[in-house]
Order: structure tokens, then C-alpha cells, then sequence
């Protein structure tokens, strides 16, 4: 059975609020706890977060997989344990002051894969702690680099010391942290004094809804289908003699559609009216399964 309540809302989260108090607001509104959000946006900053109600909670992975966009601006020539501003800031006495062509040049080698080592404070998990609660008891955090990718870093601004850029990258990349290395490459240190999501995938901030506007009366109106949470992957719709064999758990070829790729591990699967029933899940033995199942148990 369909939950009656089900898709995404993309919110302007204000700054001083966390990505949880988001999910707080649109659960009381809809007066369930089937909420979630899709990729944390720190307390300090501003932006796009994407909440997810009913089924669609279990979309999360899907929505993880888009680029995110951002405004950020960095200060140079000081440092902090958080890389912003949110733990002390300490300034160099007697700090490198880069040129622009110089920071121009730094920028350009950040652009594509990369190597990032997360933020000290972050949510990463060390030995099973959030490496956050660890930094903020004085205990030493040791954080593996990892791979990002950088798709667009450009300079907005410059003027000893803030630098303005707009970056689009994968998930998982720490603006912070691109601050702090452009930073160390430029010979100085660096923060981030402030941060704005402005798109996750196509979900833009300026089509996003105010968080002081979501209200019970106003909250159902602003859910978009849970197949807007997948629109970057491939779709097929489900006749009526699949359908039925798909909810009930049955495994099945590859739907014969020209758009879709052999080796496509995901598929988005629709009924009649365009609704999404569930993603259909290639399996290594060949074949797909619907998980998660949308109107079935899966």
C-alpha cells in the first residue's frame, strides 16, 4: 500500500540552524517521524537541504550521488581548529599575501580528482566517534585522505583576505577543507567565513522553500514526487503484466527500453500514472529486483 505521504521537499536552510532541526520542523508538520534529509549542510551555513518524507527516506543513497553547488567565502592568513569559524580563530602575525595570479594558478591545480583529508570537525567517523565530539574533547583525530572530485572552482573575488569562490563538486568533498589546502598551497592558512548551498543536482536554492514557511497547512503542498529524488537515473515504466510481477519480488530482465544501458545498476521504475513504484536493482547473478519496493515490503 502507498504511503499517503511520500516525496521531497527542498528547503533553504537559514544559518545558525542544523540539517536535524530541519528534519525537526517538516516531522512536526506532517506529524510523523518517516523524515529524513539527504546530505548535511553545516550549522553555519546556508542552503539547499533536501527532506525526505515517507518512501522516499529510502532515496537518501540516490540523492547522495548529485553534484552540490556552493557560494563560499574564505579569510587567509589565519587558521582555526574547525577551519571557520565556529572554534577560535588565529590570525598569522606576519602572513604570505598571495597575488591574484598566483591564487589563480593554486586554484586551477584543485579542479578534478583529488585527494582530500576530511575536516577535523566533521561527522566522519573515527573508531566508530564522529571525529567532531573526539576534536572538541582535545583528542587526536587522525583522518585518512580520501577521493573527491572538483567539477568547477572558480574566483569570484579577491582582496586580501577574503577570497570568494563558487565550487560544484561531488558529494562528500569538504568546502572547509578546499579552503584550508588552497590555502597551505599559497604558503598561508586559511578559513571559511561563510558558506551558501546553492543546488544540489537540479534542486536550485531559489526554488526552495523558506523553512519559517512550512507550516502544517502549507507542508503538503510543497512535497514533489519521489521521482523527482531520482530523475538523473535511468526510467522505465512497468506495464501491466510487469508491475505486478515486480511487487511481488519476482526477478526481471532488463526492461527492453532503446535509453537504457546493460550494465545500468539502477533503474527507476514507474507505473502507468508515473508514479514511482521503486528502483529496480541489477543483481550479479543478472536481472533486476525492485528494492526498495515501494508497494510491496522491500
Amino acid at each position: 500500500m502507498k504511503c499517503p505521504e511520500s516525496g521531497v521537499i527542498p528547503v533553504d536552510k537559514p544559518a545558525g540552524i542544523s540539517s536535524r532541526g530541519v528534519v525537526d520542523v517538516v516531522s512536526r508538520a506532517l506529524g510523523t517521524k518517516a523524515v529524513g534529509h539527504a546530505g548535511t549542510l553545516d550549522p553555519l551555513a546556508r542552503g539547499v537541504v533536501i527532506v525526505c518524507v515517507g518512501h522516499a527516506t529510502k532515496l537518501v543513497d540516490y540523492l547522495h550521488e548529485l553534484p552540490k553547488r556552493y557560494a563560499a567565502t574564505f579569510l587567509l592568513g589565519r587558521s582555526s581548529p574547525s577551519d571557520d569559524l565556529e572554534t577560535p580563530v588565529e590570525e598569522e602575525p606576519d602572513p604570505v599575501r598571495p597575488t591574484l595570479s598566483a591564487v589563480e594558478a593554486a586554484v586551477a591545480t584543485f579542479r578534478g580528482d583529488i585527494l582530500q583529508r576530511p575536516c577535523d570537525y566533521s561527522a566522519v567517523h573515527v573508531d566508530g566517534r564522529r571525529a567532531y565530539r573526539l576534536a572538541r574533547k582535545g583528542k587526536p583525530v587522525v583522518l585518512e585522505p580520501k577521493p573527491v572530485r572538483i567539477d568547477r572552482l572558480e574566483i569570484m573575488g579577491y582582496e586580501w583576505p577574503r577570497l570568494d569562490v563558487e565550487i560544484e563538486c561531488s558529494s562528500g568533498t569538504f568546502v572547509r577543507a578546499i579552503g584550508r589546502d588552497l590555502a597551505e598551497s599559497l604558503g598561508t592558512r586559511g578559513v571559511m567565513e561563510s558558506l551558501v548551498r546553492t543546488a544540489v543536482g537540479p534542486f536550485a536554492l531559489h526554488a526552495c522553500a523558506p523553512l519559517d514557511a512550512i507550516d502544517p497547512q502549507t507542508v503538503r503542498e510543497l512535497l514533489l514526487s519521489p521521482a523527482k529524488a531520482v530523475a538523473h537515473l535511468p526510467f522505465t515504466t512497468l506495464d501491466a503484466d510487469m508491475l505486478p510481477l515486480a511487487v511481488r519480488g519476482f526477478l526481471l530482465p532488463l526492461p527492453a527500453r532503446p535509453m537504457q544501458l546493460p550494465e545500468a545498476p539502477a533503474i527507476a521504475a514507474l507505473d502507468a500514472s508515473g508514479e514511482l513504484v521503486g528502483i529496480l536493482k541489477r543483481l550479479d547473478a543478472g536481472g533486476y529486483r525492485l528494492r526498495p519496493n515501494f508497494q510491496g515490503a522491500g
